[in-house]
């Protein structure tokens, strides 16, 4: 496709925290955390760097994530992918429970939305498809395509998403440690069945969990319980665990991030937060990062450089 070469684009994606407590493998929210990538269409081969997390250590050719979802999105449109430049500038935590592995797959699919521009025209819908066909389950990736609080469901037609705007008085806080999780590892744990008693309580807090944050925040710690995962994985981060339960016994909604390790504390004032911060400072012997995040509302964007004209 030599029509492409010297097209570039830049893309901006979220972090994100998926579950939210009860809202296993369906809730997810985008957080205002961003890597940012420039990406060029070069007449051969892959040339890749990385800035910031992950530099020195995710691999530099065609194994490299984003260059695996935007040959993806070729394939899945039949156009051959073009050689590739990419500059990553990552600030979004690897192996934290932060969505790092969902925003890699949605920069590369806007990176091959906006390269194909004027070739094909991918929309929302399929922009999602791409990116679940590689994530493996919608919660990461809906929220860092759409911004804000995502509902994902899957269909015989494919993977759907709803975005809500949250309430403006919930104030996230990710407390990321210096250890990192699996998350093949923390599937693994979860068992095949529950009691049906937990698949009512949890069906109960999801839905207050959603009126929690677009309406009502004094309800999130209430609506933050859950049964359905975060026990089951207790044993393989023990200190998330401990500190969930110190957090929470202190009238803070925190709930494992993700797979975990990190942890989201969902404030219902900036108070709230600064809080949470204090007492993980105060009871671990291990460091914690906080990162005190707004909400993302608009999710990921791309836009085009200057064209080049072809050689």
């Amino acid at each position: 496709m030599t029509s492409l070469v010297g097209r570039s684009v830049h893309v901006r994606v979220p972090a994100t925290s998926a579950n939210l407590g009860p809202g296993f493998d369906t809730l997810g929210l985008a957080l205002a955390l961003y890597d940012e990538l420039d990406v060029t269409a070069i007449e051969s081969g892959v040339e890749i760097e990385v800035h910031g997390v992950g530099a020195g250590e995710v691999p530099t050719d065609d194994s490299h994530l984003v260059i695996r979802s935007i040959k993806h999105a070729f394939d899945h449109y039949s156009i051959p992918m073009p050689g590739i430049r990419l500059v990553a500038h990552n600030a979004i935590p690897h192996g934290r429970g932060m969505g790092s592995s969902g925003a890699a797959i949605v920069a590369g699919v806007m990176a091959a939305k906006g390269l194909l521009e004027g070739v094909v025209d991918i929309d929302s819908d399929d922009l999602l498809t791409l990116a679940t066909e590689l994530e493996g389950h919608p919660d990461n990736v809906a929220p860092a395509i759409f911004g804000g609080l995502t509902i994902a469901w899957v269909t015989p037609d494919g993977p759907r998403a709803k975005k809500l705007i949250v309430h403006r008085g919930v104030s996230p806080v990710v407390l990321v440690p210096a250890a990192t999780m699996s998350t093949a590892l923390a599937r693994s744990l979860q068992p095949e069945s529950v009691p049906h008693a937990d698949a009512v309580f949890n069906l109960s807090r999801s839905a207050l969990l959603i009126a929690a944050l677009i309406q009502s925040p004094e309800l999130l710690l209430e609506a933050t319980e859950d049964r359905l995962h975060q026990d089951y994985r207790a044993s393989a981060m023990p200190e998330t665990n401990e500190l969930v339960r110190l957090l929470r016994s202190q009238g803070l909604a925190a709930v494992v991030s993700g797979a975990g390790p990190s942890i989201l504390v969902l404030g219902s004032d900036p108070s709230q937060r600064a809080r949470a911060a204090e007492l993980v400072s105060e009871q671990s012997a291990n460091p914690w990062e906080a990162l005190m995040l707004a909400v993302d509302f608009k999710g990921a964007t791309v836009f085009s450089h200057e064209v080049a004209e072809p050689a």
